[in-house]
């Protein structure tokens, strides 16, 4: 009888190798012969693709399978012979296998497609509700912590508030000019040169100062312009419209406009004597004088801006569904509303509680000067943006952008705000 070790040798050291103890060659053979068939099998199904598998583990479906594009295969394991036999080395290569069951496996129907589609976009939406959240908690911090000297600085007046609006100014001037000069402005014009940008900044810083010195700059104001008009059109090259237009309102809308905050502040010195807070405001910091109708009247309105921008916020996010413009997509006329309604009624609580100004209805009036000036201030620096092609007008603050994005809204709210006391208030509403 021959020795079924010298047919069949063991190999102690292959694992995956059957080894037969009997010489038992029919029974090897039906075994080989199944492993052919079912790779054979296994083949067919990839190549055709034209069913799923119908083992007890998966339902029968007609749906043909997709069938996925080579390079998403990985083949995993190692190429040793899955047995031997007498009649020959038959082998299956696992890698092949390996890539069949997890092509299979993958190939779920459109049902499990869609639920992973559906999966991706719910991480998505979880990542962009993270970085909104982040990115109002980093709103809110720099706020307050903007809010608080800005606060000091309006409380203390004089010289500290003028040159704080100044430095301000000639930040926010160059802003400007900067927007003028980038690629979607200058596309379709010709943006004034580097040193009129320059130059127009600096005078644009010197208006608040001038104004607390000589308190009326008209004159100063239209000598200046002349002079950086004359200088655009003896520049050499071929000058422009474009650039005189834009130059003009660059003084107009960053130096001219903030001017009337020092109007407001410093200019309207009668005291607010009937304000419950001066009574008892320390004496070394002033006492009751401090109070004047400038002061009361610049919290009301900075006030009155901030509740124009909290309120229309929150409004637009809780009601919003109708456009406002397409300026800014964003806003809309519900949360508009919302903003009118939280200004007037911040503005009416502050006029009770500093006693100015004392009829309901100048403070309703107020309180809508406010809004208005308020919302016609974001909308313009929102098409200037536009037509720049950018989405803030610096980096200078984290989380708001540059000064113009922050101070936007206050540009047209003090010269509206003294343009009111100073004409419809008798007496500036004592």
């Amino acid at each position: 009888m021959t020795n079924t070790n010298t047919l069949f040798p063991r190999h102690d050291d292959d694992s995956e190798i059957l080894i037969f103890q009997e010489n038992s060659v029919f029974p090897l053979f039906v075994f080989a012969s199944w492993g052919i068939w079912r790779a054979m099998a296994t083949f067919a199904e990839l190549v055709l693709s034209t069913s799923r598998c119908t083992c007890p583990c998966r339902s029968f479906t007609r749906k043909p399978i997709i069938r996925p594009p080579l390079s998403g295969l990985r083949l995993v394991g190692d190429t040793k012979p899955l047995f031997r036999s007498g009649l020959g080395r038959i082998s299956v290569n696992r890698r092949f296998l390996t890539a069949v069951a997890r092509a299979e496996s993958d190939q779920l129907g459109d049902d499990d497609h869609s639920k992973g589609i559906d999966r991706i976009h719910n991480l998505q939406n979880v990542e962009d509700k993270q970085k909104k959240a982040s990115q109002l908690k980093k709103r809110v911090i720099f706020g307050i912590g903007i809010g608080l000297p800005v606060g000091c600085v309006v409380l203390a007046g004089g010289w500290v508030f003028t040159v704080a609006l100044a430095c301000s100014v000639f930040i926010g001037s160059r802003e400007y000019f900067e927007l003028v000069r980038s690629r979607g402005i200058a596309k379709g014009m010709t943006p004034p040169p580097r040193y009129v940008s320059r130059v127009c900044s600096v005078i644009c810083a010197l208006m608040p100062i001038l104004t607390l010195y000589f308190g009326n700059i008209d004159i100063l104001v239209t000598s200046a312009a002349f002079v950086v008009a004359i200088a655009l059109l003896v520049q050499r090259g071929s000058p422009r419209f474009a650039q005189l237009s834009s130059t003009m309102f660059g003084l107009f809308y960053c130096g001219y406009l903030p001017s009337f905050w020092v109007k407001l502040r410093c200019g309207l010195a009668a005291p607010a004597f009937n304000t419950g807070i001066g009574r008892t405001w320390p004496i070394l910091l002033g006492g009751q004088a401090h109070w004047t109708v400038g002061l009361v009247a610049t919290l009301i309105s900075f006030s009155g801006v901030i509740a124009t921008d909290t309120f229309a916020f929150l409004g637009g996010k809780t009601f919003g569904r109708t456009p406002l413009t397409s300026i800014s997509p964003k806003k809309t006329w519900e949360g508009t509303i919302v903003g009118l309604v939280g200004c007037i009624a911040i503005t009416i609580l502050l006029s009770k509680y500093l006693s100015w100004p004392q009829s309901l209805f100048s403070s309703v009036a107020f309180g809508f000067l406010n809004f208005f000036g308020s919302v016609f201030g974001d909308l313009t620096e929102s098409m200037i943006k536009r037509d720049a092609g950018v989405k803030d007008s610096g980096s200078l603050i984290p989380g708001h952008g540059g000064i113009l994005d922050r101070v936007d809204s206050y540009i047209f709210t003090g010269a509206l705000a003294y343009s009111f006391i100073k004409t419809s208030l008798k007496l500036y509403g004592v």
